[in-house]
């Protein structure tokens, strides 16, 4: 088959796109608003981009209360989503008022972070405290501004739960680290296996 998106002419009752390119890493971002209001959100448009200085990026479908806090306070940490956090993680998805707290619906404790304000998730294995670099709003083709800011942050502190560490290496598998999948309740855990080391360059 083939189809193209703008016209919505695949035939499904859900786009699948996001299931194309999956799983997509969970970013779960906590912020401080200017007044102190913690926050707490998944983004599943989310990933690393650099390894140094590591720089991560998220994107959010409308300018809300993450975009609001990060810009305004220039700080934000990424929380790691894991299978045993899913339920929490989907829990702090919910549209609340200005001003209440995601942490509480979901019932999470937070922790103090190291080099940045906002809280890390206490019960998630892994956090990236992390200071917004630049926003850059989407465009389209025909060079229209989207709804779709892209928020970059350099990680400047990271926390690892030392449970999570083996003879050196983080054992993302062993955290369960979960991603996207492309539909409602559509998720995947992270499963490691090992292949041949790829080629070393010659010459």
């Amino acid at each position: 088959m083939f189809y193209e998106p703008r016209k919505k002419n695949h035939g499904f009752a859900h786009n699948p796109i996001n299931a194309l390119v999956a799983p997509r890493p969970v970013g779960w971002i906590s912020t401080l608003s200017t007044s102190g209001k913690l926050n707490l959100a998944p983004f599943s448009y989310f990933n690393l981009m650099s390894y140094h200085p590591p720089v991560v990026v998220f994107a959010a479908d409308a300018w809300k209360d993450t975009v609001v806090n990060v810009e305004a306070t220039k700080e934000f940490v990424c929380n790691v989503a894991t299978l045993e956090l899913l339920e929490p993680m989907v829990m702090s998805s919910a549209p609340l008022p200005h001003g209440e707290s995601e942490f509480e619906l979901a019932k999470l404790e937070p922790a103090p972070s190291t080099l940045v304000k906002p809280p890390r998730v206490a019960a998630s294995p892994c956090a990236l405290e992390c200071v917004w670099t630049e926003t850059i709003q989407i465009k389209d083709r025909n060079g229209d501004l989207l709804d779709r800011p892209l928020i970059f942050g350099e990680v400047i502190g990271v926390y690892i739960n030392e449970d999570f560490i083996e003879d050196g290496q983080v054992r993302a598998d062993k955290m369960h680290t979960v991603g996207r999948c492309g539909y409602l309740g559509d998720y995947a855990a992270i499963e490691r296996f090992y292949i041949q080391e790829r080629p070393v360059k010659h010459g």
